[in-house]
């Protein structure tokens, strides 16, 4: 996802999108751990994708209150 298609979302939807990439990480781990997970790049898509939701939503809330 690019930033630009995140940052048209509103703060609530990404909060949706966040909570969803967060079960989709456990989800990961939890495979990794079983020995289960095939796609082991997975991993690091959804870990920087939580980390720009999260740079993104906070830009907004300061932005926000500006």
């Amino acid at each position: 996802m690019k930033a630009t298609d995140v940052r048209a979302k509103t703060l609530d939807e990404l909060r949706t999108e966040l909570e969803g990439l967060k079960k989709e990480q456990f989800n990961l781990r939890f495979q990794k751990a079983t020995g289960q997970l095939e796609n082991t790049g997975r991993v690091r898509q959804v870990r920087r994708q939580i980390a720009q939701i999260q740079t993104i939503m906070r830009e907004k809330r300061v932005a926000a209150s500006a």
